[in-house]
């Protein structure tokens, strides 16, 4: 009997860490792959992803807006230089 490991078999954390990166278009074919083949059985994973599926949906939606890096690099300086 081989001890080596199914590639395809991945654990409920790592489907959890996958959707994550497919949710922000870092995912790999092959992860997506092993992602898809654990939602045909697992219920926990389903679950996690339809939410995660949402959220991304909801932020799309709220049109959600950032500082650049500009703006983010002068709060560091003026935050900086309030501590000391």
């Amino acid at each position: 009997m081989s001890t080596k490991k199914n590639v395809f078999f991945i654990s409920c954390e790592e489907a959890k860490h996958i959707c994550d990166k497919v949710q922000y278009g870092e995912a790999s074919l092959l992860e997506k792959l092993k992602l898809n083949l654990r939602l045909l059985w697992c219920r926990a994973t389903k679950s996690y992803t339809k939410r995660n599926m949402k959220l991304t949906e909801l932020c799309k939606e709220a049109q959600i807006k950032t500082l650049d890096e500009q703006k983010k690099s002068e709060m560091k300086k003026r935050l900086e230089s309030q501590e000391s």
